[in-house]
């Protein structure tokens, strides 16, 4: 059997970073549709879970996790207060700065968008066994990791904005 050349090889076997790039254009996708059958966009879920994990978070670091400028999650966090899914309160040693927390409404929206989520989950992992489930978020987790070591964080996106093309 001949060995292929460089040009061949990457012709037959697809480069991980497009894998992840389509994997993710098609997740986002999804992801905005179903949570738009809550109510909700897909930066508002995030929000949401991100202050489920971290209650308290203020807006700019919640704007560092979501890679979104500050003036882009303060839109979605007062949105998101103003539909009473959010609560916000002044930290006691720092009055300006305002800490986030989601509320009994917002933990029931939560619930109904993490179903969603584990269904659209469930079509992307198929029948995959469980061991393979777990090498992939420990290989997605380390990707992650390895590309926040070896390289200062993007310059956080507009609200919305995608970047690239379809």
């Amino acid at each position: 059997m001949p060995k292929l050349g460089s040009a061949e090889k990457s012709a037959a076997v697809p480069r991980v970073g497009y894998l992840v790039y389509r994997v993710e254009r098609r997740l986002r996708a999804r992801l905005d549709e179903e949570m738009r059958v809550h109510g909700v966009s897909t930066p508002e879920y995030v929000t949401l879970s991100l202050l489920r994990e971290r209650d308290g978070l203020s807006c700019a670091q919640l704007a560092r996790w979501a890679l979104v400028t500050p003036q882009a999650m303060n839109l979605v966090i007062s949105g998101l207060e103003r539909r009473r899914l959010v609560r916000r309160r002044p930290d006691p040693k720092h009055r300006r700065v305002l800490r986030a927390s989601v509320t009994a409404k917002g933990l029931e929206i939560l619930d109904r968008c993490d179903g969603s989520m584990d269904r659209i989950e469930a079509d992307m992992l198929g029948d995959l066994p469980s061991e393979t489930v777990e090498v992939v978020r420990t290989a997605m987790a380390s990707f992650a990791h390895s590309l926040e070591a070896t390289n200062p964080p993007p310059r956080p996106r507009p609200l919305g904005s995608r970047g690239g093309t379809r």
